[in-house]
């Protein structure tokens, strides 16, 4: 079955996908009872990736249009079966198809995983490991020392005693020194990548990321119309070089880069290459994004290098820092620090989006992050999740196809691993899901033209025994995976 796809249309491939299919079947051109393509063929005939195929599927299931049958196939619901299915009168809402939007879903569809698998996808820290007690308590006493807290809108830029703390954390643990008036509070580092976007990325403008990256923050950029050019990472990071070479006939107008324990991959940015990146910076007008998740969570007694931000004297470096991994997710803080009037023109998207984050959760954190409290919490953190990072290693070198490498990460929450040229981790992933098993595959993390044969696991989610669990049953999977590949 061969359809039209608009490759260049805001709406994604799998919503397309099901809206046309759900089309056919509304008006009988998919007759009722009939069986559609199988997913691969779909995919094959389609030039589509079978997760796309799989997600758009099981969204027209989802909706009530067809069936899934394990060991079958896909079947077009009868028309009284949709309705019964479709008791929220979702036919009601179909003129809403044809409003188009321009929100890109990658990370969104990147989230949608069962609720009872074996996340390995999730780069989020076991909630095992964070001081939620004592923040908890925390919270408990702001409120009682000052009950009117919640009847207050916070600042725009963040509470004036909370960017003293932060002030002060900045330069104990990511060296460098800033003020109060340069530092916004921010919902996370998530709402940092997107107040920069909002702030200086235009449509046609061209902005740099690593190969691979942050899925989400390539969500953000694309929604803005940015011209997305991305440079390889290499076991020292960006490959600077490359980037200089790009310099030359192309003027970037913002490079987004994760330097220390780079997301997906663990990497670091050599201190060398971040010289190098701060001075194109400098030569050639462009901003630099440091996102900073990861900075003192490292492993072996070895600090990484020193932050971009503490080797800039000019204000080239939007620094994003958070704070809701490593402490309270729910809390979702985190902190842009820039200068200039790039610092005040970020203050005013900040206006824009939400008047100010909120004021309980900035107030509870203030005596974690001003005590010794934070320091004993990290040391025990970083402990913790090397333990589990040797333990993942491990488990690899024993059960793992002798096909599939990896990189080793000296900090962060993640391992990277590249299977042979010829493997394809969206297709593995529809395996692994089979055994309750998710995992990022690498086609979601890059901007263009996408590498199939990577993907990164998440080891600081999942308790002990089921992530020792799941690696293994993993490798299992990728070994019948192999099998069923090789050339027969």
């Amino acid at each position: 079955m061969k359809i039209e796809l608009n490759r260049k249309s805001d709406q994604t491939l799998i919503n397309q996908i099901a809206n046309i299919l759900a089309e056919r079947i509304r008006l009988g051109t998919l007759e009722e009872g009939s069986q559609l393509p199988s997913m691969r063929k779909f995919s094959k005939e389609n030039q589509v990736s079978l997760v796309t195929v799989s997600k758009a599927y099981t969204l027209l299931e989802k909706n009530g249009y067809i069936s899934l049958e394990p060991g079958k196939g896909a079947f077009v619901r009868k028309k009284e079966q949709r309705k019964s299915i479709q008791n929220r009168e979702i036919e009601n809402y179909d003129w809403q198809l044809a409003i188009p939007d321009y929100i890109q879903r990658s990370q969104y569809m990147v989230t949608l995983e069962p609720e009872n698998s074996f996340k390995l996808s999730s780069a989020i820290i076991n909630p095992g490991l964070l001081p939620s007690t004592y923040l908890t308590k925390e919270i408990n006493q702001v409120l009682q020392d000052d009950p009117r807290i919640v009847s207050r809108y916070g600042t725009v830029q963040g509470d004036y005693e909370v960017r003293e703390v932060i002030k002060k954390y900045l330069q104990q643990y990511c060296q460098f020194k800033t003020t109060s008036s340069e530092i916004i509070i921010t919902s996370g580092v998530q709402q940092g990548i997107d107040l920069v976007a909002r702030t200086f990325i235009g449509p046609g403008d061209i902005v740099i990321t690593e190969a691979p990256t942050y899925t989400a923050a390539l969500d953000v950029f694309r929604n803005r119309g940015a011209h997305i050019i991305p440079i390889p990472v290499d076991e020292e990071g960006m490959q600077t070089n490359i980037l200089a070479s790009l310099c030359l006939t192309k003027k970037p107008k913002v490079v987004y880069t994760i330097p220390t324990f780079h997301n997906p991959t663990g990497t670091v940015l050599s201190k060398k290459r971040r010289i190098d990146l701060l001075e194109l910076a400098q030569r050639n007008g462009f901003l630099i994004v440091e996102d900073d998740s990861w900075n003192e969570i490292y492993f072996d007694d070895i600090l990484p290098p020193p932050t971009i931000k503490s080797l800039d004297n000019s204000g080239h470096v939007i620094y994003l820092k958070g704070f809701s991994k490593a402490l309270a997710p729910s809390c979702r803080i985190g902190v842009a620090v820039s200068n200039g009037t790039v610092h005040q023109r970020l203050l005013t998207s900040k206006s824009c989006a939400d008047l100010g984050s909120p004021l309980l959760t900035q107030k509870a954190l203030i005596p974690f992050l001003s005590s010794n409290r934070m320091n004993t919490h990290l040391e025990k953190l970083r402990i913790a999740l090397e333990i589990r990072r040797d333990k993942v290693i491990a488990l690899l070198e024993k059960y793992a196809p002798v096909e599939v490498k990896w990189i080793i990460p000296k900090g962060g929450l993640n391992i990277w691993l590249t299977l042979p040229s010829s493997g394809n981790t969206d297709e593995l992933l529809l395996k692994a899901q089979q055994s309750n098993i998710s995992f990022l595959p690498s086609s979601t993390c890059y901007p263009n033209e996408p590498q199939y044969n990577h993907m990164r696991i998440s080891f600081s989610y999942l308790e002990n025994q089921m992530l020792e669990q799941s690696i293994i049953d993993l490798c299992k999977v990728m070994e019948l995976y192999f099998y069923e590949i090789k050339p027969k």
